[in-house]
């Protein structure tokens, strides 16, 4: 059984939110991807298209999560499905920083409004 210590995480910055990768085809995972969100300062995310669906456990902060459209608020405990193919954004509120768990299944990929793609690799 594979185990993942905080320690051996492996971290990835972009768009000024951090990754914390935990299970990833990296780290052993067959099938699934396991990461914290740190959306360190309030402000807009970065709307994208995900290939596969993804679910989001708020830890702390205020999160505004838009879905094709359909934003929401989540608080600490909350938890929200963006579905695969669905236009995503994540905005931190504030006054602080924001944490979340996300999961998704491996090999998720993003299309950004100018239509370039990334294929994260706490995702795959």
């Amino acid at each position: 059984m594979p185990v993942i210590h905080a320690a051996d995480a492996v971290v990835h910055d972009l768009h000024g939110a951090r990754f914390t990768s935990y299970a990833s085809s990296a780290a052993g995972s067959k099938e699934l991807g396991v990461w914290r969100l740190d959306l360190p300062e309030p402000g807009a995310g970065i709307p994208h298209r995900i290939s596969r669906e993804e679910v989001f456990v708020l830890v702390d902060g205020d999160v505004r999560v838009t879905i094709d459209g359909e934003s929401h608020t989540l608080r600490a405990g909350d938890a929200a499905v963006a579905p695969a193919g669905s236009m995503l954004s994540l905005d931190n509120l504030g006054p602080g920083p924001a944490t979340a768990w996300v999961s998704t299944s491996l090999g998720l990929e993003a299309q950004l409004a100018d239509g370039s793609r990334i294929s994260p690799p706490w995702a795959n």
